[in-house]
Parts: C-alpha cells; structure tokens; sequence
C-alpha cells in the first residue's frame, strides 16, 4: 500500500538515482527532472552533488540532506519520516547507483519493511561497465566489491573464491591495486584471465587485458591513478574424471581384502566414474 499524506494527498517515495561515473554527459534528462523537481535530496557528499548541479546547469529547489556510512542508522528514520510525509526523496552517491557498494541499501531495506515506495532512474554503472569492457564471459558474473585491506582476511576471502565459476568484479583503491593482484595470482594463478578497467568514462579512460601476472607487472611499474574496476575470470571447468585415474584406489581396497568387483564399484560410486571403464582400466593395468 503506498504512503499518502493526509494533509498533501501526495505519494511519498523514495528514487535512487544513478549519476554520472566519469562524463558528464551521461547523466538522462529523467535525472536532470528529478533533481530539479525533488523535494529532498540526500547525497553521499553535498559537495560533489553541488559540482553535479552546477555542472549540468540546474539547481534543486528541495532540501539537500548529507547521507553517508557515518551517519545512516541517525539520518534513516529522519528520511523515512520525510517520505510518510509524502515527500519525493532523491538518492544520490558520489557516483553511479546509490546501494551498489554504496550508501543506499540501509534506507530502502528500512523502507520496504513500512512497504514505502522505491523507485529508481536507472543510471551508469562501474560494474556493469567494466563487465562489458572486460572481454571477459558476461553471462554469468557476481560482485565481490572491495576485498579485505589486511592481508590474511584478502587471502581467506580469496581461497573463498578460488573455485567461483562465475566472472568476478572486484573494486580497488589505485594505491591497493598492486597488493591485490599478487593476492589475485597467488590465489587464482598466474594465468588466470583478467582485465583492470581505469577511469571509465572519463578522460583518460584505459582497459588493460591480459593474465593476472602480466597485470601485476603493469601496476608494479607504473603509478596508478584514478577509479579501479577488476574483472576476473571465472575458475575453469575441471578436468573430467577419468577411469584410468582411480585404478591405484581399486588396487588398495584389493589389497585390504575387498573383490575386484567390490572395490570398482566403491570407487566408481565415490569418482562418478563409469563402473564398467573402471573395471576394464583395472583389467587393462594388470596385463
């Protein structure tokens, strides 16, 4: 059921608004509207909003309301509060999609308890950009947002991650980016297929393509600046199983007593390996 004022008549709701990620020029009439028109716009950093706004050449006639990580379990109920009122609230982050590795989630997590509504103007997205960019598989990916700063907890969430098929998006500071692929290539191999998307959108947008060392190896040697997406490749499909492979685990149970026939099916069962392939393997061994 949506909220309504009873002294407005008006339907508060909550809209996340995408920004810019770099040109400026990607900004959609929808949001030059909304922030023109809302009534309150609550903005990661007021600052950068204002360099927003001047930039496209608008100003907001609602309340600009600062809504960061430090101060969204005070300022939540406030904005609730707003909406109950019937307010249009605005969503802003420093760049891209309010809620995606930024602040964002608490508020609509809050909202959707009271059933307010939310919405959203669909906007750039690093993620979904570097994804695109990656040469990388597309079909199936997961966000992984900025991995551990300390050492041991970047390696343990790593071998979490190890045998993740899916391709990974990883967010990284430019002064963290060389510790995190030498994690990366002790974690996944060297090999593994990677790309580092810089500054995308902007300027001096580059995408660097190639195995997780010859990576390492460029950030190692240069001083890199600038906004960091890190695509990863998927784990590969392992190896099938082959009969061969599995005739020395027959030959021990044989050992330990069992019948040839026993011990195949055993070991057929725990491998999913074919039992009759097994059992001419172990056949073929034995001469």
């Amino acid at each position: 059921m949506e909220p309504v004022s009873e002294q407005t008549g008006r339907t508060g709701q909550i809209v996340l608004a995408g920004t810019p990620i770099g040109n400026i020029g990607d900004a959609s009439p929808r949001l030059i509207e909304l922030l023109q028109s809302a009534d309150v716009v609550a903005a990661e950093d007021t600052r950068r909003l204002h360099k927003l706004l001047q930039a496209l050449g608008i100003r907001t006639a609602g309340r600009i309301i600062s809504y960061h990580e430090h101060n969204e379990d005070a300022r939540t109920a406030e904005l609730l509060e707003l909406v109950r009122g019937g307010a249009t609230l605005v969503m802003v982050t420093d760049a891209g999609m309010p809620a995606v590795s930024d602040p964002g989630f608490r508020l609509v997590e809050a909202a959707v308890r009271e059933d307010l509504l939310v919405t959203a103007v669909p906007g750039p997205s690093a993620v979904l950009t570097a994804l695109a960019l990656s040469g990388l598989p597309t079909d199936r990916f997961t966000f992984e947002g900025f991995l551990p700063r300390k050492a041991g907890e970047r390696r343990a969430r790593l071998d979490e991650l190890a045998t993740e098929r899916r391709t990974m998006v990883f967010f990284e500071a430019p002064h963290r980016l060389e510790a995190m692929l030498r994690a990366v290539d002790a974690g996944f191999g060297s090999g593994r297929p990677a790309a580092v998307c810089r500054e995308l959108t902007k300027l001096h947008e580059e995408v660097l393509r190639g195995p997780v060392r010859q990576l390492l190896e460029w950030a190692e040697a240069n001083e890199v600046r600038g906004e960091i997406a890190v695509v990863v490749a998927g784990a590969p499909d392992a190896a099938p199983e082959r009969a061969e492979d599995h005739v020395a685990a027959v030959n021990e149970l044989v050992a330990q007593g069992s019948r040839v026939k026993d011990a195949v099916a055993a070991v057929a069962a725990d491998a999913r390996v074919s039992k009759r392939e097994l059992y001419a393997a172990v056949l073929a061994a034995r001469g």
